[in-house]
């Protein structure tokens, strides 16, 4: 892969903004509905929404016969298979039963600065994973670039800087949230060798949400949805769309393009942008503990970036 920005970089960059803003929105959704419940509605529209883009697309699919490398991204005509649709439900309760639940507990109990950063340890674990299990060649490059920004990470949420607002339970539940996004990442990989990132994404949702809904009907029932604001309904419906429809979408159909290693150290922006964007709408304090630790992310994603990762050829390609 040519180190000049391509298309698929410059997609990723739009889901590293639409998810680093995602968290100071959500974050201010919170001060009037449950995050539970805020969660589970988000959930239930994402699910919706991407199940109709598939129907259309199959339905668009059956009266034409032109196909594309775009078409493909909503569509695909491979038979799902027994096997899939287990794969589809495993997907659904690790990537977005358990995930969801422990981010946006994560995101309540601590600040969006050592949330995000937390989640920016996600290269690691899909580096780790890749090499382990043999889909990707990392290089040292590579390797070099994930341990800095891991080390800036620490700089943020380790012993190197305080806490501040954030609580100990919230960046535990933000580490679990970070394995259960990487486990999800590497399953969903082979699927998305055969199946669209829309069906992929859609179908292991929406088994996600059957199984999330009943797990959040207190905090659903228990919530005052009469006394929601139109600002707190706009967060709702934007971290819906974008953060979960138009960056979920982006991220598989990179995943499926140039292999999981390299899509994930664009997570790693994200907290550039969340920090950013806290300190402008929710207040918190930009120290130099997160300045440094930024700075070092930026530059392990800069390497990362120039160090070349190949994905090795499945049986399916």
């Amino acid at each position: 892969m040519a180190s000049r920005l391509s298309s698929i970089d410059v997609l990723l960059l739009l889901m590293t903004l639409i998810w680093g803003t995602n968290y100071s929105i959500v974050k201010r959704a919170f001060l009037q509905i449950d995050p539970q419940a805020f969660n589970a509605a988000r959930m239930v529209i994402a699910s919706v929404v991407f199940l109709a883009i598939s129907a259309a697309a199959r339905a668009r699919r059956r009266t034409s016969r032109a196909t594309s490398a775009t078409a493909s991204i909503f569509f695909t005509p491979d038979v799902i298979t027994r096997r899939d649709w287990l794969a589809l439900a495993g997907l659904g309760v690790v990537g977005h039963a358990a995930y969801q639940y422990f981010f946006i507990g994560g995101l309540a109990r601590t600040s969006v600065s050592n949330s995000s950063l937390m989640l920016a340890a996600t290269p690691v674990l899909i580096a780790l994973l890749t090499a382990a299990f043999g889909q990707d060649r990392i290089s040292r490059l590579h390797w070099v670039g994930v341990a800095l920004s891991l080390a800036g990470i620490y700089l943020v949420v380790g012993h190197g800087a305080p806490a501040g607002r954030g609580s100990r339970a919230g960046d535990a539940m933000m580490f679990v949230a970070v394995c259960c996004w990487a486990i999800y990442t590497m399953g969903a990989r082979q699927l998305m060798l055969r199946h669209s990132p829309v069906g992929v994404t859609g179908f292991s949702m929406a088994m996600g949400t059957v199984v999330y809904v009943p797990l959040a009907f207190r905090n659903i029932v228990a919530t005052d949805w009469t006394a929601v604001s139109s600002g707190a309904w706009f967060a709702l419906v934007y971290s819906a769309l974008f953060a979960l429809c138009v960056a979920y979408t982006i991220w598989y159909m990179a995943v499926r393009e140039i292999g999981s290693a390299r899509t994930s150290v664009y997570s790693n922006v994200v907290p550039i942008v969340a920090m950013l964007t806290a300190v402008v709408f929710l207040g918190e304090v930009m120290t130099a503990a997160r300045l440094t630790g930024a700075a070092a992310v930026l530059l392990g994603v800069a390497l990362t970036r120039v160090g070349k990762v190949a994905p090795l050829a499945c049986p399916q390609e």
